[in-house]
């Protein structure tokens, strides 16, 4: 069975680089530039892991994460910055997320780590 991943980010090349990446591994991807398409998202589909970014202008990944969290407990999530803000990591991981990864990331990290969160 297709595993579902929702790519979150207001970069639409880093939303496109990881949908075609994941799509071509076999899952089912769906992206989103806004916490409010993000949680519309989570709310109407089967979500198993979310590639989530921190800076998101209007929410900002903190909130959507613990927005997700209310919603669905059971749906992964791994977070992504560019900026390196350890304490807001800190705070995404006490809150549930998996893991994180700096950008730019390493693709082949962050598939192999996709991969372990789901199998």
């Amino acid at each position: 069975m297709k595993k579902h991943l929702l790519i979150v980010d207001d970069q639409y090349g880093i939303r496109s680089l990881l949908s075609e990446l994941f799509m071509k591994d076999g899952y089912e991807t769906w992206t989103a530039a806004t916490g409010e398409e993000a949680l519309e998202i989570v709310q109407n589909e089967k979500i198993d892991l979310i590639l989530l970014d921190i800076k998101i202008p209007g929410m900002d990944g903190i909130d959507i994460l613990q927005q997700i969290n209310k919603m669905k407990k059971d749906v992964k999530v791994i977070m992504m910055t560019a900026y390196g803000e350890l304490n807001l990591l800190g705070e995404a991981m006490k809150k549930g997320a998996v893991a994180y990864f700096l950008k730019p990331f390493d693709i082949n990290e962050i598939r192999q780590k996709v991969k372990k969160e789901l199998y």
